[in-house]
């Protein structure tokens, strides 16, 4: 698609977690063993780093002789940088000839050790966080085709994977369905995409609309969305996603067990009815029939049992489809849409 940053990744990954402790700040890593498990051969954990993508640990020496192409950096900590005590490991996979892939807010070629190490064994440094030259800003226009955006009540609670597995479900219930990327991760998995945090921001809204445009009027965009309107850090790129996507439909992502906003301990989690509204408020600016068409909760942290009683008691407090997206699944939503919009 002209203008969306597209990247071809050899396989097969090593995903570097290094020290990080907190899996909210992996979710790289954790989103491409989800969702392409074949294509990771092992992980590079530090030995303060207690987290376990599933998959073997491995040195880059390691890795290098097990055939490994690329080392993908699979952490978002806050700030998007690299911690100086991981670029040793870095520059030996990139001296070892594996590709250097990183999503976030640095340029890899911009440390000199790194470039030419890559230089000297011809390894590929791919900053996926690179947005597209000459970007619009944008207009507002209707477009044809169907859209539907994750938004959230916080960042870090499945929009990217509700994205996925809507779009999955959706085409085996007989939609025409794309997934359109809009982080780090979902382009490492999609191979396309724009990396809306990393646009500026008078061009935010022209870069949603650039990744969802016109098509056929059956056919449906999900949109993986970014940050939440609540979130006093990222809520501005969330309301020019919300905008430029111009959403027919909404899903609201939610954590079953969270209290407070990630990385900010004195800001609560709103209700998800209040985020449904806020959302629903704010994007009737670029679509005036916007609706919420289903609520999809990471319940990882309850039981069978106490999900089954929290989908359910979510269900009848807000009137939709709610569900957990890995654990039962989005048919319910598909079939919320198909209803509403047929």
């Amino acid at each position: 698609m002209e203008g969306l940053k597209t990247i071809q990744l050899e396989a097969p990954y090593l995903i570097l977690l290094g020290d990080v402790t907190a899996k909210d700040l992996a979710k790289t890593g954790f989103g491409i063993v989800q969702w392409r498990p074949k294509l990771v051969a092992g992980q590079l954990r530090f030995p303060e780093c207690p987290l376990d993508l599933g998959v073997p640990d491995m040195t880059v020496a390691e890795a290098a002789a097990a055939g490994v192409r690329s080392l993908i950096i699979g952490v978002a900590p806050v700030g998007g940088v690299i911690p100086d005590s991981w670029w040793a490991a870095v520059e030996e996979a990139a001296a070892a000839g594996m590709d250097i892939v990183c999503g976030l807010h640095v340029k890899l070629d911009d440390n000199p050790a790194i470039a030419a190490a890559a230089g000297s064994s011809g390894a590929r440094l791919i900053d996926v966080r690179e947005p597209p030259g000459r970007l619009p800003v944008g207009r507002g226009t209707k477009r044809s085709g169907k859209r539907i955006l994750t938004v959230g009540v916080d960042c870090a609670v499945g929009k990217k994977y509700a994205a996925l597995a809507l779009d999955e479900a959706m085409r085996g219930g007989g939609f025409k369905s794309t997934f359109r990327a809009s982080g780090q991760t979902g382009i490492m998995i999609a191979g396309v995409g724009i990396a809306i945090d990393s646009v500026v921001a008078d061009f935010v809204s022209g870069a949603a609309e650039l990744l969802s445009p016109d098509n056929d009027d059956d056919h449906w965009d999900v949109i993986e969305g970014q940050g939440s309107l609540f979130h006093p850090g990222y809520a501005g790129v969330s309301l020019g996603l919300l905008h430029g996507s111009q959403p027919d439909g909404i899903v609201v992502c939610a954590h079953a067990t969270r209290k407070a906003i990630t990385e900010w301990p004195d800001f609560p989690v709103p209700a998800v009815n209040e985020c449904i509204e806020r959302n629903i408020v704010e994007g009737r600016l670029t679509n005036p029939d916007i609706r919420c068409v289903g609520v999809s909760v990471n319940t990882s942290a309850l039981t069978s049992e106490e999900r089954s009683d929290y989908l359910a008691a979510l269900q009848e407090e807000t009137g939709l489809p709610c569900v957990d997206p890995i654990a039962t699944g989005c048919d319910a939503i598909v079939d919320y849409v198909r209803a509403e919009f047929s």
